[in-house]
């Protein structure tokens, strides 16, 4: 297998486990109940409308997943949309609970800033090549 197959294979991969990674997140919520909750604890951080931005958030992840198994044009926006609720999440929950997710601290953002990395690269792979004339 040449190099550029190697990096095609490499970036399909990367693309499906994030959206595996994604979808979890939102397919969890969802099945569980557990929309509601996380609806009412928004709301309670005075997000207007927070049971309907619970409800967009992990209708989001649930179709954005699909999304990117699918691989095509709206990689680049549902990566994009997806690192900016992850940015969200950390700044209102991660981010006071410092860094670490386990060992040293409980709860911080370095996962989510890991997700985002990915997200991002992700979508770039996926952006518009433009010309250099």
């Amino acid at each position: 297998m040449d190099l550029d197959s190697r990096s095609r294979l490499a970036w399909i991969v990367l693309r499906v486990l994030v959206a595996g990674l994604v979808a979890a997140h939102g397919y969890y919520r969802m099945l569980s109940g557990g929309v509601e909750g996380f609806g009412g604890w928004l709301i309670s951080q005075h997000v207007p409308f927070g049971l309907a931005v619970a409800w967009a958030v992990t209708l989001c992840e649930v179709i954005g997943s699909v999304l990117l198994v699918a691989g095509r044009w709206f990689v680049l926006p549902t990566t994009l949309v997806l690192a900016a609720i992850y940015a969200t999440g950390i700044v209102m929950v991660h981010a006071p609970s410092g860094w670490f997710v386990v060992g040293a601290g409980r709860n911080g953002a370095e996962y989510s800033v890991l997700l985002i990395a990915v997200l991002l690269c992700v979508g770039l792979q996926h952006a518009p090549v433009r010309s250099s004339r």
